[in-house]
């Protein structure tokens, strides 16, 4: 099997991409259907890009990300959490990972790692944030081997039913 990453039009993959996601982190239809139109309309700002982990022709992975802008709803919500911690220049000339989803059967294989590296490397901001469940989960040990560390913590996202932690680490990120 070929697993090859790359450069993903997202908005016309997006419902191949939402199932990946969907069976990743545990989404019903009606969670899928909001995010459908959340990544539409994340992929039409500026400098938003993706990557797609294919095997046999298949999407099994992305990651999707973009410059920083203190104006989206993202930041508007985490702001108040960094400001509290003395992190919120963290939300200037950063790259945000938005989402990093691989399906199960291809997780712990490096994947999760290859997207992200890959997307920041092309990253132009000498940093990256993103958040993610404020649990101790794989993806949290990823992001901490990375270089990512804890901005914020506990943060609440208006529907989400976890709190989440906000994280941020220089780029380029560390290497294994």
């Amino acid at each position: 099997m070929d697993l090859v990453i790359g450069p993903l039009n997202l908005s016309a993959h997006v419902d191949e991409a939402l199932a990946v996601q969907a069976v990743a982190f545990g989404l019903g239809p009606d969670e899928v259907a909001v995010r459908r139109q959340i990544v539409l309309r994340h992929m039409t700002y500026p400098g938003a890009r993706a990557l797609g982990a294919t095997a046999d022709d298949n999407l099994v992975g992305f990651v999707y990300g973009m410059p920083n802008d203190r104006t989206h709803w993202w930041s508007t919500v985490v702001e108040p959490y960094l400001r509290a911690q003395h992190n919120d220049h963290w939300l200037d000339d950063s790259f945000v990972i938005t989402e990093l989803h691989v399906h199960p059967a291809y997780q712990n294989r490096g994947l999760g790692r290859s997207l992200i590296t890959t997307i920041t490397d092309g990253a132009a901001e000498p940093r990256s944030i993103l958040s993610a469940i404020d649990t101790d989960s794989p993806a949290r040990a990823l992001y901490r081997s990375l270089g990512y560390q804890d901005l914020a913590r506990q943060v609440l996202f208006p529907s989400a039913p976890k709190p989440y932690a906000v994280m941020g680490a220089p780029l380029p990120l560390r290497r294994g």
